[in-house]
């Protein structure tokens, strides 16, 4: 959730202020950043630093990120004549190398001292960016898609899913120790659309995934899935492929504990804006959110993303209280 993310001071590097994806390469750029967090906070795991919309890029979308806006496509996807305009197939080794080059590099560092996770956007999170060329509160003009363009709409969602299974399976090869798709404008769906143009591309992904590294000689890797405000479909989910299923703040651990069941572990679900709160609020609210999932099968984070104005000493607090109350439970 951003652990290397926007909110630490030595974020920026000095050749410019441009966040991921222009600073996923070289290699080294993300594997110092990744550091920062690791050696600031007694963390159980790190997650590589990278951006999702590094596989529109490869497809051969222009991203460029601008400030006060974050990530643009200057020119997105408007219709699906312009399908035609991305590349027909992608070499992820070529295209995204430098990806599982700072894998491989981040790996060496940290030298077993935590897990290394990799991760993706989903095809419906790329999708939305790539025709609404950025962010947008209601995807009305990529949920136009679904409803007047389906064929097209699954052309696009069935590309981006083939590039994403090889893009997971290059990250295991090199290096990542568990992989995580973020689903994370889930929420824009209801259940119908969600069934037709997410759900089955979130299978088909840690279906292929598994296949593909059993193929290769790979080892498995436990893999994640996280569809935020996708609440309706946490018992599809629990039930999608994946050993984790993230979840976001807006549902109760109880509700989430018995949709899932026991089929797979849990992991959320603090709100981050809990992180404005003072030190003492936030251990408490840590404190019932453990009390809440229990410490079996979960795997305590917050429930969505870190944001720039956060303090890194609200960060620890954080850290901090989920080691001591975990540490209590268990003993």
């Amino acid at each position: 959730m951003r652990q290397a993310g926007r909110y630490l001071p030595g974020r920026w590097f000095s050749g410019g202020q441009q966040p991921a994806p222009a600073q996923c390469e070289p290699a080294d750029n993300p594997v110092r950043v990744q550091l920062q967090p690791l050696r600031r906070f007694p963390l159980d795991a790190a997650i590589i630093f990278s951006d999702i919309l590094v596989i529109p890029q490869a497809l051969g979308m222009d991203v460029r990120m601008e400030p006060g806006r974050g990530p643009v496509f200057p020119e997105p996807l408007k219709g699906p004549e312009d399908l035609q305009k991305l590349k027909p197939t992608v070499d992820v080794s070529q295209e995204l190398g430098y990806v599982f080059r700072a894998i491989t590099l981040t790996r060496h560092k940290i030298a077993g001292q935590v897990p290394l996770i990799g991760f993706t956007g989903a095809p419906w999170t790329l999708m939305t960016y790539m025709i609404e060329g950025g962010g947008s509160n209601t995807m009305s003009k990529a949920k136009r898609w679904l409803y007047q363009n389906p064929s097209a709409s699954h052309q696009l969602l069935q590309n981006l899913t083939d590039v994403i299974v090889d893009y997971l399976v290059g990250q295991v090869a090199a290096g990542a120790q568990a992989l995580q798709v973020f689903e994370s404008h889930a929420g824009c769906l209801g259940p119908r659309q969600f069934d037709d143009f997410s759900l089955p591309y979130l299978r088909e992904i840690s279906r292929r995934v598994k296949q593909k590294l059993n193929a290769e000689g790979l080892e498995q890797v436990p893999m994640i899935v996280f569809a935020k405000d996708a609440h309706y479909a946490l018992e599809d989910l629990s039930q999608s492929g994946y050993e984790v299923v993230g979840l976001d703040w807006t549902i109760r651990p109880q509700e989430a504990r018995e949709k899932a069941g026991k089929r797979v572990t849990l992991q959320g679900n603090l709100d981050p804006c809990a992180l404005y709160a003072s030190k003492e609020n936030i251990e408490e609210m840590v404190k019932k959110m453990l009390e809440a999932f229990g410490c079996r099968s979960y795997i305590a984070n917050l429930g969505h993303g870190l944001y720039p104005d956060m303090d890194p000493e609200h960060v620890g607090a954080f850290i901090s209280a989920v080691h001591k109350y975990s540490e209590k439970k268990e003993n």
